[in-house]
């Protein structure tokens, strides 16, 4: 294949499948193995707590795996290494699990090790994939592409769990040791299969640079930051990714503390606000590619109506925590998906356009410094989320407002994410426009 020729429906699935695999094995390492910990070895719901934001942290160094792709030019070679490490780290983190319940220091030593690995190979494998599909997928086909890959990797955490579970039965320490290095194993082979020959053989771009001409890390990093599309972007993804997370926690709390609804109806309204996702994704997908080139296709415009959307509807969950029962909670909860869903789809398609505009070679700098704000809000938010609710539960002394004070101040936050998203040029017609009314002059550097 010539590496500079755009893929294909075939060439964006196989990617999608790298996702899949990346998504079977975090599944079992994030939740599988949570439960494990907890309930068969009674430990301390902290401690694999703890070690989910070891693999968070992780992710703060995207910005500088990504710029190592940049200096190669080369991305399927942190895609391989990246499921490399994630299948390791998904193995050792079962070793090490129930290594604990004989050798609780040793196990506790192999799992930090092992979810170093976890994050560290979800961050390389991730940003370098992004930017492949930033380089090699045609703009028209983006938001298509985004939820295709994205739907892959939910379809990944849902295959995965349905499968391993039934595998896990009788449980036993072996079986789970055996069942997750397996799962690690076929995700390890089914990316190696997929990106076989994918790429081609050369850079996709000019030659790098001589070794003793190339910057440094930090040089490229503030490079990038300096770039003010590049900057207002990173504000962008971690305002609105933290009103995104931070209900995460606290949603179906609030459903049984408002309106009374027993744990499985919680749980189902769960589903409904994930089905709500997946519709507001398709529908992207769907509108940009039948109706490209006009405004209804616009990703600019999906991102700040989808942020709009979700505002609104977290203000809507907000007059329910007054309301009680008589709101509308399932239609309210599904359409705060349905706008979650559309918004961040092209936001992640405007991150294939946003991540070439700048100074060449740059391109996988730029989305490691996305992914990692994204990371830090995700990590951030779900905790800020039942702190401010345990906060304004003890100023008010009434439970389910205080949830609602969360949820406007979540509605504040797509608000703002909205505003920064209008501000920010997501193409080059968007560049000649003056931001917000303001003139722009020839040579004119918006800051």
């Amino acid at each position: 294949m010539n590496e500079q020729s755009n893929f294909g429906w075939f060439g964006i699935f196989r990617l999608g499948l790298v996702q899949t695999a990346l998504g079977a094995v975090v599944v079992l390492t994030t939740s599988t193995l949570n439960r494990v910990m907890v309930v068969e070895l009674a430990l301390a719901a902290m401690l694999p707590g703890a070690l989910v934001t070891v693999h968070h942290a992780m992710q703060l160094f995207r910005p500088r795996m990504g710029f190592g792709s940049d200096v190669g030019q080369r991305r399927t070679p942190w895609i391989v290494g990246g499921m490399v490490a994630l299948a390791a780290g998904g193995a050792g983190a079962a070793a090490a699990t129930w290594l604990m319940a004989s050798h609780f220091a040793a196990g506790l030593a192999l799992a930090l090790l092992s979810y170093t690995l976890i994050g560290g190979g979800v961050s390389a494998t991730g940003t370098s994939l992004l930017v492949l599909m930033a380089k090699r997928v045609a703009p028209e086909r983006r938001a298509a592409a985004a939820t295709v890959v994205w739907i892959m990797m939910i379809a990944g955490f849902a295959i995965t769990a349905t499968v391993a579970g039934g595998l896990l039965e009788p449980f036993s320490g072996a079986r789970l040791v055996a069942v997750t290095g397996g799962v690690s194993g076929v995700a390890l082979l089914v990316t190696l299969l997929a990106t076989w020959r994918l790429e081609g053989r050369g850079a996709s771009g000019p030659v790098a640079a001589p070794i003793e001409r190339r910057p440094h890390f930090r040089q490229a990093l503030r490079q990038v930051w300096g770039e003010p599309d590049a900057r207002r972007f990173t504000l962008f993804v971690f305002v609105s990714m933290l009103a995104y997370s931070a209900q995460d926690l606290i949603l179906e709390p609030f459903a049984g503390a408002a309106f009374g609804w027993s744990p499985g109806e919680t749980t189902k309204l769960a589903g409904t606000q994930h089905g709500g996702v997946f519709v507001g994704m398709v529908l992207v997908a769907v509108i940009t590619s039948a109706f490209k080139g006009r405004a209804v296709a616009s990703l600019k415009g999906w991102v700040v109506g989808g942020c709009m959307a979700s505002g609104i509807a977290m203000m809507g969950l907000l007059f329910a925590s007054f309301e009680g029962g008589r709101w509308p909670l399932e239609a309210n909860v599904f359409v705060l998906g349905v706008a979650n869903g559309a918004f961040s789809i092209a936001a992640i398609a405007s991150m294939m356009t946003l991540a070439g505009r700048g100074r060449k070679e740059r391109e996988g700098t730029r989305m490691g410094l996305w992914g990692a704000a994204q990371a830090i809000a995700f990590g951030a938010g779900g905790f800020l989320g039942t702190v401010l609710v345990d906060a304004a539960g003890w100023l008010l002394g009434d439970s389910p407002v205080a949830y609602g004070v969360v949820f406007g101040l979540e509605a504040l936050g797509f608000f703002a994410a909205q505003l920064l998203a209008q501000r920010t040029p997501f193409t080059a017609e968007d560049a000649a426009r003056p931001p917000l009314g303001q003139p722009r002059y020839a040579g004119q550097v918006t800051p």
